[in-house]
């Protein structure tokens, strides 16, 4: 096995069956998946759960990153839920592990080379109405989530509906993002607020 030859048995086993390991569950994923994505050029390094009847396009792109959290021991679930719903990943992207994208009705788009910390998650919708009598009526709303193009995004940060966030921007760890966030400015916080412009 190269690996054996390249950095000895014991480091080289290690690395063979790590890769190995990995490479299975991602297969057992697509396998357990019931979407298919219809542009499909990344490269999944994690494995992801596609699901729903809607559409999911790709471009290069990768999701999951090693060495970081939940790499091991997580997934990313991507989910166009009905039909006429899109999720789309531009170019260039790079997605850190335990990724949760749901697009019920609308969509959620991701810009090219966008880069997002582990255990980001982004709906178009809120699921439920407010109202008790009306919380599993489905009469709630759902509007497009769009995160622009060279997009910094922290580790546990939420996207919620009818979000756009402007090319180049920041969103500092931990944020809960509920409203629009211009383009080039760093913003943070729950609920994010902007902070201030990008350096120079």
């Amino acid at each position: 096995m190269k690996q054996i030859r390249e950095h000895g048995w014991r480091k080289g086993l290690r690395l063979y069956l790590f890769r190995a390991v990995q490479r299975m569950r991602v297969l057992h994923y697509r396998l357990l998946s019931e979407n298919t994505p219809r542009a499909m050029q990344g490269r999944l390094k994690q494995p992801a759960l596609f699901s729903g009847q809607g559409e999911i396009h790709i471009g290069k792109s990768s999701i999951g990153v090693w060495p970081s959290p939940f790499f091991l021991n997580g997934y990313a679930h991507i989910e166009a839920r009905e039909p006429g719903s899109c999720i789309r990943i531009g170019q260039g992207c790079h997605i850190n592990n335990n990724a949760v994208l749901i697009a019920e009705r609308n969509a959620i788009t991701i810009g090219d080379n966008t880069l997002i910390g582990h255990s980001f998650s982004a709906y178009d919708s809120d699921f439920h109405r407010l109202e008790p009598h009306l919380r599993s009526s489905g009469q709630h709303e759902g509007k497009d989530v769009v995160i622009g193009t060279n997009v910094f995004i922290g580790a546990n940060v939420t996207v919620l509906k009818g979000v756009t966030i402007g090319d180049n921007s920041v969103i500092a760890n931990g944020s809960v993002v509920n409203r629009d966030v211009p383009a080039n400015v760093i913003a943070g916080g729950v609920p994010a607020k902007v902070l201030g412009p990008l350096p120079a």
